[in-house]
This record gives C-alpha cells, structure tokens and sequence, in this order.
C-alpha cells in the first residue's frame, strides 16, 4: 500500500516510466524501479553543450529520454572524430560507474537532450538501500559494457589490415 512517506514526486514517476521502457530494466519490477527512480534525477542540454569532455571526472551515467548526443575521441592528430551517435534509450557513461576513471571520450548535444541520471553518490545510497538491486544494475551494466566492447572490437576488426 503506498503511503505518503513512500509515495514517488512526479518527476521520479517520469523516471520510473521512462525506465520500464528500456531493454536494461526490463527483468526490473516497478518496487525496484521506483527505488531506482528516486536515485536518478533529469537534465536537461541545449544544443552545443557538452554533457562531459574527455578528462573529466567521471561522477555519473545517464540514458537519454530525448534528443542526439554525439561522442567523440581526439585522435592522434588531435581532432574530433565522432565515435557514435545515440538517440533516445541509450545510455553513456556507465564506465564512470565501475572503475571510477575520468572520461575516455567528449559527448556534445546535436540536438537539445533530455537525459536522465545517476550519479555515483546515488549509486552508492541505492546499493547502501538496496544491495540485490545493486547488485542486479551492476550485472545488467556489465552486459551492457560486455556488448559495446564486443561491437568496438568487431568494428576494429574490419579496419585492421589482414595478417597473414
């Protein structure tokens, strides 16, 4: 029975209801998203801005409700090349979650964005509160970072020379 005291804002049910949306939440029930959902919280980019820029420190991951990001990595001549584009249900940053590390790449908004996110202060009190619903967002970001480790490895691949 929900009470006042347990009750979610209506921004936290925004959240929750973008959640249910996504493939990574999608063996989560509505208790474990609405514990999620009060940990998260929205932003809002403008076109031109930049959500982080290589270096940085690495305090959050986010999924984008609406808009393009693009992320992009200096090469070895020092120019930007864009890496990927991701549109709504994606996710960035979730390296920043797991080792702590600065940011390996600059991600700019193409077109206004809102995102929702979670810092690593949020992710610290959810698994504090939650340990089996840490513990579950920590399998479902592995697989998560597992995939795009394997879909970079296979673009790798198919710019390398062949060796013989």
């Amino acid at each position: 029975m929900e009470t006042p005291h347990n009750r979610l804002s209506d921004s936290e049910e925004e959240t929750r209801e973008f959640l249910l949306n996504l493939p990574l939440f999608d063996s989560c029930n509505v208790d474990e998203l609405s514990i999620l959902a009060r940990h998260m919280s929205y932003i809002n980019l403008q076109r031109g801005e930049f959500l982080f820029v290589e270096g940085d420190k690495g305090d959050f991951m986010g999924f984008v409700v609406q808009g393009v990001l693009e992320v992009m990595k200096k090469s070895a001549t020092g120019e930007n090349i864009v890496i990927a584009r991701l549109t709504k249900g994606s996710s960035i940053g979730e390296m920043a979650l797991i080792d702590k590390s600065p940011r390996s790449a600059t991600v700019v908004c193409r077109q206004p964005v809102t995102m929702v996110t979670l810092t690593s202060k949020g992710f610290d009190r959810l698994t504090e509160k939650s340990p089996l619903l840490g513990v579950k967002l920590i399998q479902k970001t592995a697989r998560l970072l597992s995939l795009n480790m394997r879909r970079t490895s296979s673009k790798l691949a198919d710019t390398l020379p062949p060796t013989y």
